[in-house]
Parts: structure tokens; C-alpha cells; sequence
């Protein structure tokens, strides 16, 4: 069995090791990061949506830098809404300050039904850099 290349983003690594998962692990040149929710340092949500979608982020960014990456090394995303119809296009507006220049990853969104109390969810595949 192999030992899993795993990545915590500096100060959470409690937080993942008491929800037992990985935040980011490396794997054959890529980087495959768990779903990345609007969570606090002690793992409660921020209140509201756009709260949600920017903590969100910037804990998708923290893991990234922890591996050596930025967001222009994102080549695949899923994120996950619940009430996309009534939420997709402020959550995209604030998504698309994250995003950078063309070209974009590939995304799928998919609407949902529970996110364990969150409201906005991004999982994402990376390059590593060379």
C-alpha cells in the first residue's frame, strides 16, 4: 500500500484530522483537493452566501499555496450549491474574482440538497508545477 502525499494548508490540520480526510493529496504530477466550504479556522460557517463563496476560496487558495500551486494551475472544478437557481449568479459573480484570465478550467456545478450546513462547496484538480 501506498503512503498518501497528503497537503494541509497551515493552521488546519486539526480540523481535517478530526473531520478523518486529507485536504489535498499529490498523486502522478496532480493535485486533487477535497471540497472547500466558506469554514472558520475552528471549522463553523461564515453567515451568508457571499461570506461562504470568498472563505471558501481562500481556503481552496491556502491549500494550493501549501502545494506550490495558485489557481491558474486549477484544471478541473466541481463545485456544489444548494438553491443554485436562486443562488448561482451571485455566487459566479464572486467566483469570478478568484478565477483569473483565460483560459478557464473545466467546471461543473451541481445543485444540492445538504452541505452539512453550508450553502457553497469547490472542489478542484491541479497540475503541480514541473
Amino acid at each position: 500500500m501506498t503512503n498518501r502525499d497528503v497537503v494541509f494548508p497551515p493552521g488546519r490540520q486539526a480540523l481535517y484530522e478530526k473531520n478523518r480526510y486529507s485536504p489535498a493529496v499529490r498523486v502522478g504530477g496532480l493535485l486533487f483537493v477535497s471540497g472547500q466550504v466558506g469554514s472558520r479556522e475552528d471549522g463553523s460557517p461564515e453567515p451568508g452566501l457571499e461570506a461562504q463563496v470568498r472563505r471558501a476560496f481562500e481556503n481552496l487558495n491556502a491549500i494550493l499555496g501549501a502545494a506550490g500551486c495558485s489557481f491558474r494551475d486549477v484544471q478541473d472544478v466541481t463545485i456544489f450549491m444548494v438553491d443554485p437557481e436562486s443562488m448561482f449568479e451571485q455566487a459566479w459573480e464572486i467566483a469570478r474574482e478568484y478565477w483569473g484570465e483565460a483560459p478557464y478550467p473545466t467546471v461543473t456545478a451541481v445543485g444540492v440538497t445538504w452541505l452539512y450546513g453550508f450553502q457553497f462547496e469547490i472542489k478542484v484538480v491541479a497540475k503541480l508545477p514541473a
